[in-house]
């Protein structure tokens, strides 16, 4: 598998759900390759089901597949892992917890694993209790920038910050893209993103100084009928970001 993707070049890369491999196929060329796919482990009932439909997709987008829990279920983590040491996807999504797990079985370094975390309500503060049973548990806050310390200790590539109901958490958002760019951090924004409001979140991390920003962009963009992220969308998303980098 390639682990020497283009998006590595880019300081900006979208993340998007595909409802099918066609689907996969068409936002990988609108995005024109800036783009990483999200398939969520969570769809399939197996292991084995899981691998063999991941490896078609990765093969129709030059690897760059996004292995997903779906909507950050922390009871999809080992499974995560497991399909990630198969694959060899350019990009894991993980619960905090999990972190250390996916990069062991990775076996390497450049996959990009992101750990997530969740607002606190107090900037500056993050949740990283998101495992299966640390999420069950109290609640553990701590400094942003001890989180991201502890992910870099694990492995971690990114904080996705999940939730952040779009612009809701704002402050919070500004605290931890601020903490990414002090500590030479990913950050990968998530949670009621839509077209609407894009350019100003990811205007956030840019002028923060984020050096890579990897917003993912899922629900607002995929079409209730069909379950297919518009192609449309993605090429309104692209031009964006074309945008904002000039």
């Amino acid at each position: 598998m390639k682990l020497t993707p283009d998006f590595y070049q880019d300081r900006l890369c979208l993340n998007v759900l595909a409802g099918s491999k066609q689907n996969a196929r068409d936002i990988w060329l609108a995005a024109e390759g800036h783009v990483l796919v999200g398939v969520l482990s969570k769809n399939y009932a197996s292991h084995d089901a899981a691998l063999a439909d991941m490896r078609d997709y990765a093969a129709l987008i030059d690897n760059a597949l996004s292995i997903g829990l779906g909507a950050g279920d922390p009871r999809q983590s080992a499974m995560v892992s497991e399909l990630a040491a198969v694959l060899q996807p350019q990009h894991v999504n993980q619960v905090f917890t999990g972190v250390a797990t996916s990069r062991a079985l990775l076996g390497q370094s450049q996959t990009v694993v992101n750990g997530l975390v969740s607002p606190s309500g107090t900037p500056g503060k993050v949740k990283i209790s998101t495992g299966s049973l640390s999420s069950q548990a109290a609640e553990a806050i701590v400094p942003i920038d001890s989180a991201i310390a502890m992910l870099q200790d694990m492995g971690g590539s990114s904080v996705k910050f999940f939730p952040m109901g779009g612009l809701s958490a704002v402050a919070e958002y500004r605290a931890v893209a601020e903490a990414c760019a002090r500590r030479d951090f990913w950050l990968e924004p998530t949670g009621g993103i839509d077209l609407h409001n894009f350019a100003e979140i990811v205007q956030i991390a840019l002028e923060a100084g984020v050096s890579k920003v990897i917003p993912h962009v899922y629900s607002s963009i995929i079409d209730s009928a069909s379950g297919e992220t518009r192609i449309d969308d993605v090429r309104q998303l692209l031009a964006t970001c074309k945008a904002l980098l000039q």
